[in-house]
């Protein structure tokens, strides 16, 4: 299992700070594309992600037991 953190209005849309999924031997990008589909997540394109602690692009492999966090974009002044 993984632990998935989400952040921002992604915390808000999925309704909790983290999930359990069973998402080992899949891309960031399927598991991104998994979770907006299940949960309607808007603009998960721009969303950077980290898989322990560590940024990740969308095409690297996610092992079991990696906790991964998806961060939108934020802005402010």
């Amino acid at each position: 299992m993984n632990k998935i953190l989400f952040f921002a209005h992604l915390r808000d849309a999925v309704g909790a700070e983290f999930l359990s999924v069973a998402a080992s031997g899949k891309t960031v990008a399927e598991l991104k594309a998994e979770l907006a589909a299940k949960y309607d997540l808007p603009r998960m394109e721009t969303v950077m992600t980290a898989i322990n602690e560590e940024f990740a692009a969308n095409d690297e492999l996610i092992n079991d037991s990696d906790e991964i966090a998806f961060i939108p974009p934020v802005s402010g002044g």
